[in-house]
């Protein structure tokens, strides 16, 4: 049986990613200090993993959670632009050295594998669409600078130490578990919440801003593949739908699926926010045989379901 580490395996993309894990077999740990993981996520999984409460900021926690496994799915990180602008050097201590120890502790204790949970925000406002992977970097924030090195480490342990890495650029993960009561939360997660209590949605800008929302489940479909695909090197691949969708089209379809016409508040922009996301998959299909199963809408159907349970 392989055994995976889920360092993060109580977040929002980690606990789904656990779930998926269990289901293909794995022998599953998880490492998380709930900073913004929650119990709730992994309630009903307590039983099936070997769960450590730690820090990735820690390296001899992260040593001895790296202990006989096979694979490494990196998912732990300070998220939000937002924060990072606020808090740079937090960003900075979570988002780079964490990435660092877990490279270290997967070196040092013979890991297989480390798939490492990587940003779309790497590429910044470059007008281009779609993103491909072989553009040049444009970080536009601390967050965004943070999963971008981690990228480098771990192309770098690849060539200086063999250890096999993979780096996933995610682009605008949402599905249910996102929380939306923290000031940080995702835009579909906040949305959502609007949706269900009737209330108008806010929006930073004029709405015209697009991304490529990625059902969660679609993430977790390219990590299980990714676990076990042949690497050349250390690529870096878009996980993404590849398509894009403005906030104004976001609200216009959450009004749809739940028969509303609430109005958008709209606001002044936020700093460090890109305008455009949109991503090139060419890679994921080629290298992972990625094929994204659900699209936007069937998404925020299934996410609004999960929360109205709630």
């Amino acid at each position: 049986m392989p055994r995976a580490l889920v360092t993060g395996g109580a977040g929002f993309i980690g606990s789904h990613l656990v779930e998926g894990l269990l289901a293909r077999g794995y022998d599953v740990r998880v490492l998380d200090n709930f900073a913004t993981g929650s119990r709730e996520n992994i309630r009903c999984l307590v039983n099936q993993i070997d769960l450590l409460e730690g820090d990735v900021c820690n390296l001899t926690t992260v040593r001895f959670a790296a202990r006989n496994v096979d694979v490494i799915f990196h998912q732990a990180a300070l998220p939000s632009v937002e924060r990072s602008v606020r808090n740079p050097l937090e960003s900075n201590e979570v988002n780079i050295t964490g990435t660092l120890n877990v490279l270290l502790a997967a070196r040092d204790a013979g890991v297989k594998r480390v798939v490492y949970a990587a940003s779309s925000s790497a590429y910044g406002n470059q007008p281009t669409l779609p993103k491909v992977e072989t553009m040049t970097p444009e970080p536009l924030s601390p967050y965004a600078i943070g999963k971008l090195a981690g990228e480098m480490y771990a192309r770098v342990f690849t060539q200086l130490y063999g250890l096999a890495t993979l780096s996933l650029r995610y682009f605008n993960v949402f599905g249910p578990r996102q929380d939306p009561t923290t000031q940080y939360a995702g835009v579909i997660a906040k949305f959502v919440t609007c949706a269900l209590a009737g209330k108008p949605y806010t929006v930073h800008g004029d709405g015209e801003q697009s991304r490529d929302f990625t059902y969660v489940e679609n993430v977790v479909q390219i990590n299980l593949a990714a676990a076990e695909a042949t690497l050349d090197g250390s690529p870096v691949i878009n996980v993404a739908c590849g398509n894009r969708t403005t906030l104004n089209q976001l609200i216009a379809l959450l009004n749809e699926l739940t028969q509303q016409n609430l109005p958008a508040q709209y606001g002044p922009e936020r700093a460090g926010d890109v305008r455009h996301s949109h991503a090139d998959v060419t890679l994921a299909k080629k290298f992972l045989g990625y094929a994204p199963t659900v699209d936007v809408r069937e998404g925020l159907r299934r996410t609004l379901e999960w929360y109205r349970k709630q």
